[in-house]
């Protein structure tokens, strides 16, 4: 079937995005699902800086890639062997999908899964081979969803159904910003009742861990340089600090969570960490990045540094687990939607995402 999306043409090209325009709006084939696979209907797709990261070059990806990993939408069609879906069905995406057969499956989400990430770093499906194609050349998947389209052929693995009641914009973010961020607090973090949760960087993951953390009722710090985030963030129940107000403040957290992928983000989270604390790291700088701690530190307060990719999750458990927490009014995650937008405003989209100026922007599909 013929489909519209955004494909990623080239990495690294210069801002601003909505002029070098990286990510053109192509009319592509999709091939029909096969064994363990389903049709998707898109209904919203988040923007994150997962997407941006490979935009500007900090998470190599082969190109040309269709974009687009957070996102929700309906089940059209079915293939051989599909059994935990149904037709109809209102699913949300999960950006790596677990074969739950290798050992890393096993470990309950501590590691991602093997298969999984072997195919999202080539840009197949779980199965092998990709279901894209433009002009006669195959078009490469973006993390097993590339959900910047009309459409999408995922596998099985990578969806979880949820009702009818929750909203796609609110479905849609709870596959990636509160998946991560609030399952890393969760299956990594465990904060015991009344311990301060610090975060460090409220892009839609940061922002979704601390609304994870109201949610368990701690005493949260949300920090971030930008006023409006902060603001944001206050209006939730947390106190804001900037980077610098935290350093000078001498607080420190039980559990800090840092959710913005730059060493210098790392350092400020770490430095934050209290005697006997964790510090979580959920986000994703530049291969190259480095950071400077002190393991004198580490034995002397008997500190842990836990890495959470997925928020050690199991999308199967944690979405519905969140979806509910939403229904009861728990778990406010549309206040993590920045704004809608259409297809067309993706290069846009990044420039803001880029800036900082966004949350969680979110496409609409009509």
């Amino acid at each position: 079937m013929k489909i519209q999306g955004a494909v990623l043409e080239e990495i690294g090209r210069a801002r601003p995005f909505a002029q070098t325009r990286p990510l053109t709006i192509s009319e592509l084939e999709l091939d029909p699902p096969g064994p363990g696979e389903i049709l998707v209907r898109m209904e919203a797709a988040g923007v994150c800086h997962s997407d941006l990261s490979v935009v500007d070059g900090n998470r190599p990806r082969p190109v040309p890639m269709l974009l687009g990993h957070e996102a929700c939408g309906r089940v059209e069609a079915l293939g051989p062997g599909v059994d935990r879906l149904r037709v109809g069905e209102r699913v949300v995406m999960s950006f790596l999908p677990r074969c739950e057969e290798c050992a890393a499956c096993a470990t309950d989400g501590l590691m991602p899964c093997g298969p999984g990430s072997a195919a999202n770093g080539a840009g197949a499906m779980l199965s092998g081979g990709r279901r894209l194609h433009r002009d006669g050349s195959e078009v490469h998947h973006h993390l097993g969803v590339s959900a910047f389209a009309t459409h999408a052929v995922v596998d099985q693995h990578s969806a979880v159904a949820v009702g009818d009641d929750v909203p796609p914009t609110v479905a849609a973010v709870l596959g990636c910003a509160v998946l991560t961020g609030g399952g890393a607090l969760l299956n990594a973090g465990h904060p015991a009742p009344g311990e301060t949760v610090i975060v460090v960087g409220l892009g839609g993951v940061g922002m979704a861990a601390v609304l994870t953390g109201l949610a368990l009722g701690n005493p949260v710090i949300a920090v971030d340089p930008v006023p409006e985030k902060l603001e944001q963030a206050r209006s939730l129940g947390a106190f804001g600090m900037t980077p610098a107000e935290l350093a000078s403040s001498g607080v420190r957290g039980a559990v800090v969570i840092e959710a913005a992928g730059s060493a210098r983000a790392f350092e400020t989270a770490f430095a934050a960490t209290a005697p006997g604390g964790k510090t979580i790291t959920v986000g994703l700088p530049h291969p190259d990045a480095r950071a400077s701690i002190s393991p004198l530190t580490m034995v002397a307060e008997a500190r842990t540094i836990i890495g959470s990719y997925l928020g050690s999750s199991v999308p199967s458990r944690e979405i519905p687990r969140f979806a509910q927490w939403w229904r009861e009014g728990r778990l406010p995650v549309e206040q993590l939607v920045s704004s809608t937008i259409g297809l067309a405003d993706i290069n846009r989209a990044m420039d803001e995402l880029a800036d900082g100026h966004a949350v969680r922007q979110v496409i609409v599909f009509d």
